[in-house]
Formats: structure tokens, sequence, C-alpha cells
């Protein structure tokens, strides 16, 4: 049924290509071109790949090749390039589901919700800076002339830019994503995008496309556009925030909504909520995955007046000094991720803690209304709110540790990632900083 509908789109669209597509452990989407007169073998067969010159994908040369078996359910047509089509894919080796597969590793955990009756769906918002080589070769916000201290929700810098934002807005509504707010956020050239909530896979997929896209539409102005957590050390980092509710099998009743509590949430929500705040300081080792993750999780305060990302372990109301928010009744939203977020294993990490916290019934404690930013350390440790880690290696001692997480994204894998970050950590830690340079040589 579905091969007949996408053959039906071919014809009709005059789709003459596929981009079909994965990800590795950073999130990257790498893709090969199908020519739409192999749509069959394609889908059948799926699309080869040496995974050892694909990114961390769990492969090395003498391994055999990886198929992409396209999910059709995933195809979208690309809205700059009418007759190209992208689609989303599993990775397979010699016929068996590939364990470092993050989009499979989501896929599993999904699975395990539904055998309990939960449907898990998903909004994000999305953040980017548009920056712009300068004579030097270096890159720097593009606008010069979005200088404000406080440049959120700025109308003229948004005017600036209202070609590449009405452009993002009408392709997502081509693709029927329902846009529904899109601003210029708290940094310089720093803009947010939010689309409907969907399902966590179709959500990861669109998560992973849009990000593609806005580093297009970018591209074709000269620009560049990144999601870099922290780009720059007196601006705003760029954050994914996800926005997560239980539903039942059937997708029809909201798990996580009742009117009559304070918050609009069921107890189910609660217990979900401290799944993810008992697992918070291994999830962040997923959800903050650079190096330069850990910049942006600070007190401090950017030249905008505020870092508006989480440094604690907590939960709140509406407010944005917490790392788990409830913006609205019916879902919490979870702000501690950021722009370099994988966010198939992100979803799948969230999805594992909240169950876990539903299973046990964990309390997720007394609500936090504080601006925590301003609360002085002595009295968070006095209140048992505990820190989220400050280092990528910090935040892997604790993944290493947690074994709901662990098991979630596969024992292996898990191990396989901790591998990759700890070398990444380590390549860190050896290299030499401009900063280190500015304030010893001389001096020394």
């Amino acid at each position: 049924m579905i091969r007949n509908h996408v053959q039906s789109l071919v014809e009709e669209k005059g789709i003459e290509f596929f981009l079909c597509s994965f990800v590795e452990m950073s999130g990257a989407p790498k893709a090969k071109v199908i020519p739409s007169t192999h749509l069959n073998d394609m889908a059948e067969e799926g699309a080869g790949f040496g995974g050892f010159a694909a990114g961390e994908i769990g492969q090395w040369p003498h391994d055999p090749e990886m198929a992409c078996i396209p999910d059709l359910n995933s195809l979208t047509v690309v809205p700059w390039r009418k007759n190209l089509a992208w689609v989303a894919g599993d990775m397979y080796v010699e016929g068996e589901s590939w364990y470092c597969c993050p989009r499979t590793i989501l896929r599993r955990q999904l699975e395990k919700a539904k055998a309990q009756g939960y449907v898990f769906n998903v909004g994000v918002e999305a953040e980017f800076i548009l920056l712009k080589q300068n004579e030097d070769g270096q890159y720097a916000p593009w606008d010069t002339l979005d200088t404000l201290d406080k440049p959120c929700y700025d109308l003229r810098a948004l005017h600036r830019n209202l070609d590449m934002m009405t452009t993002l807005i009408k392709y997502m509504q081509e693709l029927g994503w329902e846009p529904y707010a899109n601003d210029h956020e708290d940094a310089t050239c720093q803009y947010e995008t939010n689309w409907t909530y969907a399902d966590a896979l179709t959500t990861a997929d669109r998560h992973t496309f849009f990000k593609w896209m806005v580093k297009t539409v970018a591209e074709e102005r000269g620009w560049l556009a990144t999601f870099m957590p922290k780009p720059f050390t007196n601006l705003t980092g760029n954050g994914a925030h996800f926005h997560m509710s239980l539903w039942d099998e059937n997708d029809q009743t909201n798990l996580f909504l009742d009117e009559n509590d304070a918050c609009g949430l069921t107890q189910l929500a609660y217990w979900f909520t401290g799944g993810i705040l008992k697992h918070a300081k291994a999830i962040t080792a997923v959800a903050n995955p650079l190096v330069n993750s850990y910049k942006r999780l600070v007190r401090g305060a950017p030249r905008s007046g505020a870092s508006w990302a989480p440094v604690y372990v907590t939960y709140g109301a509406n407010n944005r000094t917490q790392m788990i928010r409830i913006p609205a009744p019916g879902r919490i939203e979870n702000r501690l991720g950021d722009g370099a977020a994988n966010p198939y294993l992100t979803m799948t990490v969230l999805l594992a803690a909240g169950l876990d916290g539903i299973e046990n019934q964990i309390d997720p404690g007394k609500r936090n209304v504080d601006n925590l930013y301003e609360v002085p350390e002595d009295e968070l440790k006095r209140r048992n709110i505990g820190f989220l880690p400050t280092t990528l290696s910090d935040a892997i001692d604790h993944l290493e540790k947690d074994e709901v997480i662990k098991n979630a994204l596969g024992v292996d894998y898990a191990d396989y990632y901790i591998e990759v970050k700890r070398a990444e950590w380590n390549s860190y830690n050896r290299s030499v900083s401009q900063w280190e340079t500015d304030n010893y040589l001389a001096i020394y």
C-alpha cells in the first residue's frame, strides 16, 4: 500500500530522484541519490554504504556494506527542488537491523512504550544563528545592525531576515508541519522556529530534515546557519527544547492532561517527570553531546541578560530557569537539550527515563518557583537541588553508571558512544586553546 502510494506520488508530482538518508551518532544526515526508476530496488534492498566512511556508526574498513532501508512513511518532497524527495531510513548489515543506527534505537524504545499502551508525542523548539565570513575568514553574526543588548523579539532585526524566515515557514506549511511561531531569539542573529508536535519518530525525522533545510536556505543567501550549542562567549547559545506528552495507544487521549491539577498534569506526567529528573545527569551526556555544550549550561549571564539554559536538576511551572518546565496543561518541556543533540538518541533516553519514572512511581518532589540563577549555591544545596554535569567528561561518567539509560541505547551502543565521547574529550584536553596562548605565552 505504502509503495503504491509512493509510486503514485512519483507519477503525480514528477519525482525524479530520492535522497535515501540516515544519520550517524552526531545526527548529521548522510544520503545517496537514487533515481525514481529504481524505486523498487531502493525500497526492497536499500541504498548501500561503506559504514566506516559515513562517520560514527560502529563500522571499520573491513566490515560488510550497510544498507539503508527507507521508511517510505517519512517521504518528504524537497520544497525548493520539487523533483526530489528525501526519505529517512534504518540501517541493516547482512539483513540484520544494525545496533548503531540511531533511528533504529528510537524505534526500539517506542515499541517498548507502545507495548505499555503509550504513544510518545514530541514537539521541538529549534534555535540557530545566522553567520557570515568576514574578510579575515572568521565567522560572525551576519547582520551588523543587530546590536541591541536584548535583541529578543526585535521587530527590525526580524524584518531584515523576513525573506529567510518566511521561506522556511512556507516550506513547512507546504510539507504539512503546521509551523505556528517563529521569532528572533536572545542572541544576535539567532532565530527559532516551532512547528506542531507529532509522534516522536516523525518529529525526529522532521527535525533532521529541518536542520538540513535551514542550512540550505542560509547557504543560498551566502550565510552559514549554525546549531552549535555555544558559538560565541558573549551570546546566548542554541537550545533544542523538547515538549513531551504520552497519549493512549490510539493517539486519541493525552494521558498527561488533568484540567483539575494546578499545573494541568496527571500523576502519570509527574512520575514521568520524576524519571527524567532521576536520570538527568546521564541524559545530559546524550542531550548535550559536545565539549562545547557545557559552555551553554552555565549560570553566568551573557550580554543579553540570561543564559536561558538549565544548570540544576529541577522542574517548575512556567519558569524558564528550570530544567523541566510546564509551559501549559498536558505537556512538559525539557530545556536541557542543545542544537547539537541527535534527536533520535535524545528522545530515546528521555522516553526511557520517563517510563522508568512511571514504573517506579518516582516522585519529582516539590516544584520550584524561584529564579534559580539568583538563588545562592549554599541555599540550593540546603534544598538538595542537584547540579547538572559541568563537562562532557562528567556527563559521560554519569552515563556509564546509569543502567536504565544504557539499556535504552543498547549496552553495546552505549559503550561505543562512551568510547567516542571520551576520545573527543581527550582530544579537546590535549589541544592548546587561544585562551591559553593569550593568558600564558608571554608570562611563563
